[in-house]
């Protein structure tokens, strides 16, 4: 999937992720950049509002898992668990959320297990930067559901 294929699906399928203005820098098997402007994510602080960060990261890893099924397969539903972010800084600017998987390994374990019952969890790593420096840290949980397979 092509990065402008994604901003479309995210802008025509995640109205946040138009509100915030979202605009994908790279998206690849192995790697999801989204980034923002700080406008319409601002707080009471001039910085960016913390769900704004929260959600991106969000996006980024629910995106890198959504490019790769849709590449390879299987098809499947795909929800976030839980999340966790630590902020390390305040994000000055516009903001970026690049999403990775921690090895090869987990996408292994976890297409054999959604093939083999119907659902898989796999967790994503995120970080988040801002003018250049690394201001946060994210990790989220999403879980799998093959087509049919139900909650």
């Amino acid at each position: 999937m092509r990065a402008k294929q994604l901003e479309d699906y995210l802008h025509g399928h995640i109205p946040l992720s138009r509100a915030m203005a979202v605009r994908v820098a790279q998206a690849d098997d192995d790697c999801v950049v989204l980034e923002a402007p700080l406008a319409p994510n601002i707080n009471h602080h001039a910085t960016v509002f913390g769900g704004s960060a929260s959600a991106l990261a969000i996006l980024a890893g629910w995106s890198l898992l959504h490019t790769r099924l849709s590449a390879h397969g299987p098809h499947a539903q795909l929800v976030i668990q839980r999340n966790s972010v630590e902020y390390e800084r305040p994000l000055t600017g516009a903001f970026s959320a690049r999403a990775t998987f921690t090895a090869a390994s987990d996408w292994d374990s976890f297409v054999a297990l959604l093939r083999r019952r119907g659902r898989s969890r796999i967790t994503v790593p995120a970080v988040l930067l801002s003018q250049g420096l690394e201001a946060g840290r994210f990790s989220g949980q999403f879980v799998a559901l093959a087509d049919g397979a139900g909650p």
